[in-house]
């Protein structure tokens, strides 16, 4: 249960000095999210920033007084310190979940390891803020834990932060939003995101994905096929070890240098239970998930190393995910009758190879030093990211293209769908390999054997020619 958060100072104070000085259009009320970090192991949660939530795809604000009349947060001020008159009705608030929930989405994409869409915030007088509803805030934020979802699907807490205008103040609650109910916990300002220390691992993966004729109806979907191989390297990567810096990891490892720290993950070996499973006359098909990611995580100041590894291991597979679905989505997109649309991809019907190539992973600089992600499509820029982190992170459009890391190829991860008659006639098999192997070897063999006779008859040939000279020479 959380009972402290402790929010970053440079970030908050800069996000409130931005909202009160502006003076084009004086806003009465904003809605955003609230990025850090919540654990149902932790009762001191972190946050890192603010990002607000961009207008509609209408051009409508994503959060607005319910009622009509009032100018802004000028007029709220100027009221707040006048007498009201006894039938004077505060203005109640009136937020669109589900745009907040989309940008949330969209957003947690964005996030590395050990970053995560924990609440909302909402800029609003307090006069305002009392006036709504307890349920139409716990609704919000219910929809963005559900559109933005963490690994730990049981801890069911987020935040929503208060900026009052008038008065001027802060508060910070605790929303529980299965039950919909909110508390008060202390909100303490420090320096957090300078002290965050990161973490980096490139994590290289093959997977091999029979898919058999049973089951064949229930499987045939490229994302279900996908799935399932992202969900197999998430159940390796509960077994792997670790190298921090070239040492393994143990509960007593101090960091004492400056990172970034680079991590490698070992695992055993062990033999591939997906293939394995199926015989070759029951296969369909054969679908080879392979390539690298970067993962990243950032790790806080009373947080442990162990801590740091699981946030790189989920990192990997929310990235992979988070592929998948932007693909899914660009799918829909497409013309129905495409042949090139994955949406339309059916397994059984392939009578060659079928390579895709996923989005490739590029690193942002974000605030104080630390890092965002961007996926990029094949036909995609640095521009394409440039123009995403000023509509969804609210970044200025000055991002310089030269500080984008691009970590990955553009052919990496990839997943190639073998036809059902190459897989049939066994080619591309690890049984079908073997097999060829050792034919090559008894070919090797048998040329080794013809060379060895073809020594030992000349080297016969060389002593009788040898004893024949020397007795010709004695008779003389």
């Amino acid at each position: 249960m959380v009972k402290t958060v402790v929010a970053d100072e440079t970030q908050l104070k800069s996000i409130e000095d931005s909202l009160f000085q502006s003076t084009s259009a004086p806003l009465s009320v904003q809605v955003g999210l609230v990025i850090g970090k919540l654990s149902a192991s932790s009762d001191r949660g972190q946050v890192y920033a603010l990002i607000p939530t961009p207008p509609t795809d209408g051009g409508d604000p994503a959060c607005s007084l319910r009622s009509d009349g009032g100018g802004g947060a000028r007029d709220e001020k100027k009221k707040s310190g006048s007498k009201k008159s006894s039938n004077e009705v505060p203005q109640s608030i009136e937020v669109d979940g589900d745009w907040v929930a989309e940008h949330a989405r969209q957003v947690s994409k964005m996030l590395l390891g050990g970053m995560d869409v924990v609440g909302i915030y909402i800029w609003a007088s307090e006069a305002s803020f009392k006036a709504t509803s307890t349920a139409i805030f716990c609704q919000v934020i219910r929809g963005v834990a559900q559109a933005a979802p963490w690994s730990d699907t049981q801890f069911d807490e987020r935040l929503l932060i208060h900026i009052s205008y008038a008065p001027r103040r802060w508060a910070c609650r605790i929303c529980n939003w299965n039950s919909g109910s909110l508390r008060p916990c202390d909100l303490k300002l420090s320096k957090v995101v300078t002290s965050l220390k990161e973490f980096r691992c490139m994590y290289n993966f093959e997977v091999r994905l029979p898919i058999d004729q049973a089951s064949l109806p229930n499987h045939k979907s490229f994302k279900n096929v996908v799935t399932k191989g992202i969900t197999h390297l998430w159940n390796k990567l509960q077994t792997a070890k670790a190298l921090l810096d070239g040492n393994m990891v143990e509960d007593s490892l101090n960091l004492t240098t400056e990172g970034p720290h680079n991590i490698e993950l070992l695992l055993p070996f062990e033999i591939e239970s997906t293939s394995e499973e199926s015989s070759l006359e029951d296969v369909a098909g054969l679908v080879l998930f392979s390539g690298s990611v970067c993962a990243s995580a950032y790790l806080g100041p009373r947080e442990s190393v162990a801590q740091a590894i699981s946030d790189l291991k989920g990192d990997i597979i929310a990235s992979l995910r988070s592929r998948l679905d932007l693909m899914l989505d660009e799918a829909e997109g497409e013309d129905a009758q495409s042949e090139k649309s994955i949406g339309q991809l059916n397994f059984h019907e392939l009578k060659k190879d079928f390579r895709v190539s996923f989005p490739r992973r590029v690193l942002v600089p974000w605030v104080a030093g630390i890092h965002i992600c961007d996926y990029l499509q094949p036909s995609e820029t640095l521009e394409d990211t440039k123009d995403r982190c000023k509509e969804m992170m609210s970044m200025e459009d000055t991002i310089d293209t030269s500080s984008i890391l691009e970590i990955e190829s553009q052919s990496e991860p990839t997943t190639v769908e073998k036809s059902f008659w190459q897989v049939v006639t066994g080619t591309d098999l690890p049984v079908q390999n073997n097999c060829l192997k050792k034919k090559n070897s008894s070919s090797s063999s048998k040329g080794s054997n013809l060379y060895f006779i073809v020594a030992i008859f000349v080297l016969l040939l060389a002593v009788f020619a040898g004893l024949g000279l020397t007795f010709f020479a004695s008779r003389k």
